[in-house]
């Protein structure tokens, strides 16, 4: 009986570990909000999507773009329709950031100046 019982309890665990939820799913890249800008791409931190970087995020996120393994190529974060943002500064050189917080819903399209449709990417708010 006693074991009837633990494997009963392992059962309903296991079942509400696996029906529990998470608003923000990842991969384990990162958080959404966290793109990384490398040789020649955009890449998600939230899903790991890459060239185009998609993202989905709440009105009021701010979106951190990261320089790494960049080297001495230089990139940008272009805005490139309407909505529009902000765009950066051509930058060089791993570890530079950009940072743009995104508070009207929409969806926003961007790209490197430099490499133009080789690098892309996508952030939608809701």
């Amino acid at each position: 009986m006693r074991s009837a019982f633990y494997w009963l309890l392992m059962f309903t665990a296991a079942t509400a570990a696996a029906c529990s939820s998470n608003t923000s799913p990842s991969d384990g890249n990162g958080a959404a909000g966290t793109v990384t800008v490398g040789n020649i791409f955009f890449k998600s931190g939230h899903n790991g999507t890459q060239n185009p970087a998609v993202d989905t995020v709440a009105a009021g996120t701010t979106v951190t773009w990261t320089w790494t393994g960049t080297g001495s190529t230089p990139h940008s974060v272009r805005s490139e329709a309407a909505p529009a943002f902000t765009s950066s500064q051509t930058l060089t050189g791993s570890g530079q950031t950009y940072t743009f917080p995104f508070t009207t819903p929409g969806t926003y399209h961007y790209d490197c100046a430099v490499h133009g449709s080789a690098m892309t990417g996508t952030i939608v708010v809701q």
